[in-house]
């Protein structure tokens, strides 16, 4: 029990005290999610250097699942390469895919640190896609980036 009250308070904590939020600029690419389900929305935007995502800015409004969801990401993904944003973002999606199986937690842990406070949501399959819509976002938004920014005229260019 120790171990889910201090999950709910590392959610709550990154609800009441958002890292990454507000819409900044430069950036390659802007998307806007919406879970139709109850309302969640994000606006994300992705700005690259190189093929490293140096910075994730975004604006939401919905559950305290889905804005913390995008907090926590926010802090695992700026500064890295994109596909290693993106490796987390299928782990959090295994951790997503667990309906609470502890070990799977235990093993995602270091990877997805406080992201794996959201192990608990998986047992409740409405509110997996709140804590997804974020990482859909970033999928999205990262693909975009990279396809407007790549070379006209493929490798050869």
């Amino acid at each position: 029990m120790q171990l889910q009250s201090m999950y709910q308070d590392i959610i709550l904590d990154h609800y009441r005290n958002p890292h990454g939020r507000g819409l900044r600029e430069p950036f390659e690419a802007e998307v806007h999610h919406v879970n139709p389900t109850c309302g969640d929305e994000v606006t994300l935007r992705v700005h690259l250097d190189g093929d490293t995502l140096a910075d994730v800015s975004y604006e939401g409004m919905g559950c305290s699942i889905s804005q913390a969801s995008v907090s926590a990401m926010y802090e695992l993904v700026v500064g890295r390469p994109v596909t290693d944003a993106l490796a987390t973002g299928e782990h959090f999606m295994t951790l997503m895919q667990s309906k609470g199986d502890p070990s799977v937690a235990e093993k995602l842990e270091d990877e997805l640190e406080d992201a794996v406070a959201f192990a608990g949501v998986s047992k409740y399959p409405a509110r997996i896609k709140c804590a997804l819509m974020s990482w859909m976002a970033l999928k999205d938004a990262s693909a975009r980036a990279l396809s407007a920014t790549a070379p006209a005229g493929g490798e050869n260019a």
